[in-house]
């Protein structure tokens, strides 16, 4: 039977972890179990006990755990594994090495290394690892002997670095801070395109709470809900025009809530959008209202256009809610890379969740994929520098990193969710006259999104896309534009157009879509 390393529970007999009403470890691990625990590994590191007190203790809990039918490792003592006969151990860098334990314990035991860099991973790989722990990822006071933090991307190098080696097929799980407020976090960001973690190993989230079996519950929700990386973020055999004209038209059916955290210059354009395009608009900037209005069942744009301390911390605590309902999150960093704030408001809202849609400019792409040193905007405009390659490699390399969708608006628009690159040549340069329309597609990519998810993320990100950008054109060669102050009514005319005709099966408008695939 394949192992499943989901949730893995350290253990811990640490007194300031127990508490003072816990005798016996198998009382936190039972209810553990029941919440969702896949795995166990007994750790006894701290205190004198003897040999044969941790035999004992480990043949106590080996009977609960064959009773969820649920693999028990020792850490460290291959000897007491093998006196108790449970499925393995995990060794760390410093213990006895993979090829004698295996000769102790047997061809089909389960034997895991910890690996904090590249090399040690790929080592213990090829040497016959059955499984990883990398880390530690974060700082925590329950392991000792840490080398050294390795952060997420400490843990997606190691991820690249066995993909590269051959060794993708090896579990791998992390350890080290893992909390259910970064769990889906790490998850999803540390994931390369063709290995990701298999899950996380938990100590003191599980094992200090007072209830262990609802933390493990949570936790279990929580992984569940992002290994492996979503079918709705892999990229789709096509786009053809009628699943197009099926999404716009669920939008109009489903009017979905748009719920806008946006600066005061584009509040009104886009809660005129989202009724162009069927949507029901909300513009709230209250973090504290962002838990019953995701009940609502639509989707949250957070657009940076006005940074503030106080909307920073409305932003966050939105983000917040609207991942623990489940439910959308597009994310606008306007002028991302213009200033020191903003570079800095853009780091501390990625860190503090995940986000379904990121849109920006080639500007603000940049700077959220790492490149915000070299980036200085210009307010929120963003002149190409990049080649079309360039573009579609950093749009899929963000997608890939971060798990989500990737819009890098301009000339072409280039969308991601990580494997395929589309390529949109739609639009109209009048659209870069009106201040807001930039804010205001995230709009309309929040409705579509909203209507369908969590399925079809991809493609709603493309509808979105096409009902805002064909309808700017329509509206640029209306005889009544002549202008900006002109195009702005004539392009709400033609969303809505699009919407009505839409909705009676009327598809001509997709004739002007222009898609192309980039990247396969």
């Amino acid at each position: 039977m394949k192992t499943d390393y989901a949730l893995y529970l350290v253990t811990s007999s640490s007194p300031t972890l127990l508490g003072p009403d816990t005798d016996l470890i198998e009382d936190v691990v039972r209810p553990a179990l029941e919440g969702g625990v896949t795995i166990v590994q007994l750790r006894e590191k701290d205190g004198d006990m003897t040999t044969a007190q941790f035999v004992e203790r480990a043949r106590r809990l080996l009977e609960v755990t064959r009773e969820f039918g649920v693999p028990l490792l020792i850490n460290d003592r291959v000897d007491v594994a093998r006196a108790v006969g449970c499925e393995g151990c995990h060794v760390g860098q410093d213990d006895m090495d993979v090829q004698s334990a295996r000769r102790i314990l047997g061809p089909d035991a389960i034997i895991g290394v910890s690996a904090s860099t590249a090399e040690e991973a790929v080592k213990a790989c090829r040497e016959g690892a059955s499984y990883l722990g990398i880390g530690t990822v974060f700082a925590t006071s329950t392991k000792k002997d840490t080398k050294h933090i390795i952060g997420i991307q400490g843990v997606r190098d190691i991820l690249a670095a066995l993909d590269e080696a051959g060794y993708a097929h090896i579990p791998t799980v992390c350890i080290g801070g893992i909390t259910q407020s970064n769990v889906q976090q790490v998850l999803q960001q540390s994931a390369t395109p063709n290995k990701s973690l298999d899950g996380i190993a938990v100590v003191s989230a599980i094992v200090g709470s007072k209830d262990p079996k609802a933390a493990a519950a949570e936790f279990d929700r929580l992984v569940r809900a992002s290994l492996p990386v979503p079918k709705h973020l892999r990229g789709t055999a096509g786009l053809p025009p009628a699943a197009v004209g099926a999404l716009v038209k669920k939008v109009g059916q489903l009017k979905p809530i748009s719920h806008n955290m946006t600066n005061l210059v584009v509040q009104n354009f886009a809660a005129n959008v989202a009724l162009a395009v069927g949507a029901s608009p909300i513009m709230a900037n209250y973090g504290e209202e962002a838990a019953d209005l995701c009940r609502l069942g639509g989707a949250l744009v957070i657009n940076m256009g006005t940074v503030t301390p106080d909307g920073l911390t409305n932003y966050v605590q939105a983000l917040k809610a609207y991942n623990d309902g489940n439910r959308p999150v597009i994310f606008d960093p306007v002028g991302a890379g213009a200033t020191r704030v903003r570079r800095s408001a853009v780091k501390t809202i990625m860190a503090a969740g995940r986000v379904t849609v990121i849109k920006g400019n080639e500007g603000e792409i940049m700077t959220i994929y790492g490149d915000d040193e070299k980036v200085q905007q210009r307010g929120v405009d963003s002149s190409s520098n990049l080649t079309d390659s360039q573009k579609a490699n950093l749009v899929r390399g963000l997608a890939a990193r971060e798990g989500c969708v990737v819009v890098m608006t301009g000339q072409r628009d280039f969308v991601s969710d990580g494997g395929r690159v589309y390529v949109v040549d739609n639009g109209h340069a009048l659209l870069g006259g009106v201040t807001g329309t930039g804010c205001c597609l995230g709009t309309t990519i929040s409705a579509a999104v909203a209507a369908v998810y969590p399925e079809n993320v991809l493609e709603a990100v493309m509808a979105g896309i096409l009902h805002y950008e064909i309808a700017a054109q329509n509206a640029a060669v209306r005889e009544d534009v002549r202008g900006p102050g002109t195009f702005v009514p004539a392009f709400l005319d033609e969303l809505a157009r699009i919407r009505d005709e839409t909705a009676r099966g009327e598809l001509g408008w997709l004739n002007k879509m222009r898609v192309s695939v980039f990247m396969e």
